[in-house]
């Protein structure tokens, strides 16, 4: 489990296809503190630690994290999104997170508004999943607040710390990003769903 809080950029060093898998090994100032098996959230999505070598560590997304994230698009010299998991003695920064990211969104705007950004991604609703304004959100496993929302859409602002410390900076509008939805909104959306159907 994560807060969503981001603790390094890492750089993506390699990229190697297995079957339909993919290996990935990333560079970054937290590999030296990882172990074997330990789980870590890149851009979102958990993963397991495979393998480290100096100031770097490894990890394969099979073909179910490919087809549902974007890290099928990252190439050698990316930049990523670190978290470790969540300590139970530690504080609550972001929100609940579980690192299961549920479908990619589209950002189709980004804008500079003097000393903040404005983001606005579209998604597929056929999948189920909402926001509403005030709500949480995670974006390439970064906890945000939803300032508007809409059926199929949502906008975040974002500060100029998050902008620099994580790899929105590198997101434009038509690159696709990875979203977790609030795990407490999936379920009240799910339970509402099957009350309606009674």
């Amino acid at each position: 489990m994560f807060t969503g809080i981001i603790e390094t950029l890492g750089e993506v060093t390699a990229r190697i296809a297995e079957d339909t898998n993919l290996h990935f090994t990333i560079k970054s100032s937290l590999s030296n503190e990882l172990k074997i098996d330990q789980s870590v959230s890149h851009n979102g999505v958990c993963l397991t630690v495979i393998a480290l070598s100096e100031n770097a560590h490894t990890v394969t997304a099979i073909a179910e994290t490919l087809q549902k994230t974007n890290l099928k698009y990252l190439k050698t010299g990316s930049q990523i999104n670190l978290e470790r998991c969540m300590q139970i003695n530690g504080r609550l920064d972001g929100h609940i997170v579980q690192g299961h990211v549920d479908q990619t969104a589209l950002c189709i705007k980004r804008a500079e508004l003097n000393g903040s950004w404005e983001y606005r991604f579209k998604y597929d609703v056929s999948q189920g999943n909402v926001t509403v304004e005030k709500g949480s959100v995670c974006v390439n496993g970064i906890s945000l607040t939803v300032v508007g929302s809409e059926t199929d859409e949502f906008s975040v602002f974002i500060i100029p710390y998050t902008f620099e410390h994580t790899n929105l900076h590198e997101v434009r509008e038509d690159d696709l990003v990875n979203i977790e939805f609030d795990i407490i909104g999936k379920y009240v959306a799910r339970l509402a769903g099957k009350s309606l159907s009674l």
